[in-house]
């Protein structure tokens, strides 16, 4: 049976050197046809698969090689798109930025990739010059939801521009949630010193980090902390994990409620309005508090030699707050050897930016 599936006339059977030549030409040609038929028949279907590596995705990618048609294409990629594009096991790791920040990008970017995070980064750019220069050297991995904001203005921290940066991540949170997928929230003046994956164990709908400096004990509890004397908590907006499930959009709908209702006592931050909207619904949902040691704020961090000692090697996630201005921020990241750009560019998916 084999035989006749592989041999198309009784002639190949020739003991005749030329009929030998035939017969080898013949059999080799139909293997290597079996062998195409299978590979489009089979693989080529799987191309679009979750299982796939990023690498093998842009492989696929319609305009990794064009940058020519990038202006045409990258302002009509959706969200939906994107998150389809870098989602890895369903989650997605989201950042926002604006042009004036891609070097603190780049940084956060190499500690992320050295925990082997990367692939699933969802850059979404608040101008196009910052989707234009991620995607031509990243291709997918930036998505600009419109209207476009001013890349000069976006990034001072207090300013009408900041707060209006700052105010659309829960939106974009929201859709995300809505899609289906797990979504990480970072600012990018955070450094990786160890994967957060490890700390995100069970089936809570949103795992936050408290913004005080006061020392909590190694076993402090996992709950939403008590507020303080004017009723609220300090919960930072900038490093937030969440399920796509009930709570979780409840949660970030009403954070989105928030800002609308107070915008102008809100002004310049969006963070009092995260708090609100935790404190108003912490009833309804599962909330987990991250450890103070794995996933300290930058007014402990960099202003407590003691405790930093005294929990050395449980460091998660360092977050550079606590203190303001793009240059003071860098120096303090170069002061404590966090600053990873300048030596380790090659590290990261969009290598040294000029």
């Amino acid at each position: 049976m084999a035989q006749q599936l592989f041999y198309s006339s009784p002639h190949s059977y020739s003991s005749t050197s030329k009929g030998c030549h035939i017969f080898l030409t013949s059999r080799n040609g139909l293997l290597l046809l079996v062998a195409l038929l299978i590979i489009f028949g089979v693989f080529l279907p799987w191309a679009g698969s979750p299982l796939l590596s990023s690498t093998s995705k842009l492989s696929l990618f319609p305009n990794r090689t064009s940058s020519s048609s990038f202006p045409t294409n990258w302002p009509n990629y959706s969200l939906a798109q994107a998150a389809k594009f870098v989602a890895k096991d369903g989650t997605v790791i989201v950042c926002t930025v604006s042009y004036p920040l891609l070097p603190f990008l780049n940084n956060w970017l190499i500690s992320v990739s050295r925990q082997k995070h990367q692939d699933k980064v969802l850059v979404i750019a608040e101008d196009y010059a910052t989707l234009y220069k991620i995607n031509k050297k990243w291709p997918g991995h930036a998505v600009l939801v419109p209207p476009a904001l001013n890349s000069q203005t976006a990034h001072k921290f207090g300013s009408g521009g900041f707060f209006n940066f700052t105010s659309r991540r829960p939106q974009h949170l929201l859709q995300l949630l809505e899609l289906g997928y797990n979504v990480m929230y970072n600012d990018v003046d955070m450094v990786w010193l160890q994967d957060p994956f490890q700390y995100l164990q069970g089936s809570h709908d949103a795992y936050f980090t408290d913004d005080r400096t006061r020392i909590k004990p190694l076993n402090h509890s996992h709950g939403l902390p008590p507020p303080d004397r004017k009723g609220v908590t300090y919960i930072c907006s900038c490093m937030i994990f969440l399920r796509p499930k009930y709570g979780a959009k409840l949660l970030v709908k009403k954070w989105i409620q928030e800002l609308h209702a107070g915008s102008n006592a809100y002004e310049g931050n969006d963070q009092p309005a995260f708090n609100w909207a935790l404190n108003k619904t912490a009833h309804q949902l599962d909330l987990y508090l991250l450890p103070q040691a794995a996933f300290p704020t930058g007014g402990l961090y960099f202003k407590n030699k003691t405790w930093v000692e005294e929990t050395k090697g449980k460091h998660v996630i360092v977050h550079n707050n606590y203190i303001i201005g793009y240059n003071n921020k860098m120096k303090r990241f170069h002061d404590f050897g966090l600053w990873l750009v300048d030596d380790h560019a090659f590290e990261s998916p969009l290598g040294k930016l000029e």
